[in-house]
């Protein structure tokens, strides 16, 4: 029996979420599965990826086959990382402290990769959102001016010229 990790479609049609299940893969994409292993939200931003682990690092070292987007979600929350390592344990090329310091230091750059993302976006939307308020301000203002400059020039432009001519009368005078 061929078994893979594989994703089983749930939700409604536009808010759609994924669990991460062990299948037979002659099964329905959304039928009988044999261990559910996690979930899979596309919806957020990040992803939001919640995973049993150990449950699914068994079933990696036993033999299932991950499908592509399966791979790249658990590539991305470090499962197949720890299969290569712990295979380089059974190869003698690495300990098991090794393996451990390894992994605790890559979980560390990811995590630091992911914060970095998240504090990118949340400062992204704060300046998206000031940009924004500064561009209703001056539309604002532009506005105002036009209304103001519609209801004033009848008597701003009949007193503009009588003080030029004023002026320009005395200096010929002399």
């Amino acid at each position: 029996m061929a078994v893979k990790i594989r994703l089983q479609r749930h939700g409604k049609k536009d808010r759609v979420f994924f669990h991460l299940v062990v299948a037979d893969s002659r099964a329905p994409r959304d039928g009988a599965f044999i261990e559910k292993l996690g979930v899979y939200n596309p919806n957020t931003n990040p992803a939001t990826v919640d995973i049993n682990f150990d449950s699914t690092l068994k079933w990696l070292q036993d033999g299932a086959v991950p499908t592509n987007t399966c791979k790249a979600i658990l590539s991305y929350k470090g499962i197949l990382m720890k299969k290569h390592l712990l295979d380089g344990v059974k190869k003698g090329a690495l300990t098991e402290e090794q393996v451990e310091k390894k992994f605790s230091a890559w979980l560390q750059e990811k995590e630091n990769k992911v914060n970095a993302k998240k504090d990118n976006l949340s400062t992204g939307k704060k300046s998206a959102e000031t940009k924004r308020l500064e561009m209703e301000k001056t539309a604002k203002e532009a506005k105002a001016a036009k209304v103001a400059a519609k209801v004033a020039p009848p008597v701003a432009e009949t007193a503009a010229p009588e003080t030029a001519s004023e002026e320009a009368t005395p200096a010929a005078e002399a």
